[in-house]
């Protein structure tokens, strides 16, 4: 979570995605985080899920970096 609001600060980031199961401490903080570098944020299934799709344990937050993802509706 560190490296994402680290990422998002330096405006390095353009999406934040983020696991429904996520606590709400860490939800509140991204978000605020997000919204003051206004970096849109997507709530996407369980922090297992998102972490076997991206090929690691057990996510909470994912960063994209890219620009063009980001921008994409679906």
């Amino acid at each position: 979570m560190d490296a994402v609001e680290e990422e998002v600060q330096k405006h390095k980031i353009k999406l934040v995605i983020i696991a429904k199961d996520i606590s709400e401490k860490s939800r509140e903080n991204i978000k605020f985080v997000c919204t003051n570098n206004e970096v849109k944020v997507i709530e996407f299934s369980t922090m297992e899920e998102l972490g076997n799709i991206i090929g690691k344990k057990n996510r909470a937050i994912v960063g994209i970096k890219d620009k063009n993802f980001s921008k994409r509706n679906n």
